[in-house]
């Protein structure tokens, strides 16, 4: 392989190669056909299949000794299908959204107690904002976060906080758990979170969730600098969010 002496991690690189070679294969592969077609030795090919057969990335046949992908690939598969389905379905939406209020939407999705940007559609009066496609962002601190978090099992939530540090964005992130609590019930109530300036200076944001059938799907939010943002254009924010949040549950 090409540049393979620059990449970290030579081995990965080797099981890469096994993985395509069993994927490819016009029927399940034994340690001799892999061999034979790898530039790699059999006895580094067989510790590579054992440690991916440990990991569930391949599987072995008992009766025939034959490799198979196993079946780890499926749940990534899953969850990759799962992520761009929800991107498509609320695209159009979105974009309406956009038009509507003249301002970015975002659309964002849970990963180990972050919010990642899945999908932005920015405003034609854009402004800078430190979130991008594929970055993060604290749930207590965004209002997509917290629009999910409004939408957790109270157990999950409680666990949350219990393993969640509240460190200061803004002078505005709530940092007390017992106030984070109250403004997550709020919340939960009136069915949309409003974040102030406590994610980036200046910026204000509208959540909502979007769960159905018990199932978390992720959320969306609106995002406009606070200068552009009186009573009366949040009022339309957050009543074209809810409008847009039942066109998007109705189409899933």
């Amino acid at each position: 392989m090409e540049n393979q002496t620059k990449l970290y991690g030579k081995v990965i690189v080797k099981a890469k190669d096994i993985l395509d070679f069993i994927s490819q294969s016009p029927e399940f592969p034994t340690l001799n056909d892999i061999s034979k077609n790898l530039d790699i030795t059999k006895p580094t090919i067989l510790k590579i299949l054992n440690t991916l057969i440990y990991c569930g990335f391949v599987t072995k046949s008992v009766d025939d000794n034959r490799y198979h992908l196993g079946i780890k690939f499926l749940e990534y598969a899953s969850n990759v299908t799962d992520t761009l389905e929800i991107k498509s379905a609320t695209k159009p939406f979105l974009s309406k959204l956009r038009d509507i209020t003249g301002e970015t939407v975002n659309l964002g999705i849970v990963e180990n107690k972050k919010v990642v940007l899945l999908d932005k559609i920015e405003s034609p009066n854009s402004i800078k904002l430190v979130s991008k496609i594929g970055g993060t962002m604290n749930m207590y601190s965004s209002s997509m976060g917290k629009a999910i978090l409004s939408v957790y099992p109270e157990k999950k939530f409680e666990d949350y906080l219990k393993t969640t540090k509240l460190e200061p964005l803004t002078e505005n992130t709530i940092t007390d758990p017992v106030k984070l609590k109250e403004n997550i019930i709020l919340t939960k109530n009136q069915g949309y979170a409003l974040e102030k300036s406590e994610n980036q200076k200046d910026i204000i944001c509208v959540g909502f969730p979007i769960a159905k059938n018990g199932i978390i799907l992720g959320a969306f939010s609106i995002s406009a600098p606070q200068y552009r943002v009186d009573d009366e254009k949040l009022e339309e924010f957050i009543n074209y969010g809810k409008e847009t949040q039942l066109q998007i549950l109705a189409s899933l």
